[in-house]
């Protein structure tokens, strides 16, 4: 019973670790795919990718705050020293980066094609494409983080 409690307490700071990366990760993403267009006119549209530098900026950042909230808050450390799991957690989140850049890119350019207005604020295509992938890629996220790089 304890050890269900301890890894649903995990899952819950993963998910609230996660919730504040991804909130990095969203604005981060809004304030570059708002101005780098105004210095690379490209940014919206890159042979094809729809800003791939804001994308690549906004995950940087997201993935950042996701690694000290990880090992501050979420996973104990694992039997790798922190360099090498500073690796690890590097590559994974760079295959991570590169699903999600993906997973974008089918969304923007195929499945959201209008905004959602929430009252309050609407959603733009691209950051509903956004966050999308953010969600699908999270689910990996957590599970190979745990059993690979933290031996949880």
């Amino acid at each position: 019973m304890r050890e269900l409690l301890i890894r649903q307490k995990q899952v819950l700071f993963f998910i609230i670790a996660g919730g504040l990366s991804a909130v990095v990760e969203i604005g981060s993403f809004k304030a570059f795919s708002t101005y780098l267009p105004h210095f690379f006119a490209r940014e919206t549209n890159f042979h094809g990718i729809h800003y791939p530098l804001s994308n690549i900026f906004s995950t940087s950042c997201g993935i950042i705050t996701n690694y000290f909230l990880s090992i501050w808050f979420v996973f104990e450390r694992g039997k790798h020293s922190k360099r090498k799991e500073f690796a690890y957690f590097m590559g994974v989140s760079f295959v991570s980066t590169l699903l999600s850049l993906g997973f974008f890119q089918i969304f923007y350019s195929f499945i959201f094609k209008d905004n959602i207005n929430l009252i309050f604020y609407t959603l733009s295509p691209e950051m509903i494409s956004k966050i999308a992938a953010i969600l699908l890629v999270s689910i990996l996220n957590y599970s190979v983080k745990k059993k690979v790089i933290f031996n949880g």
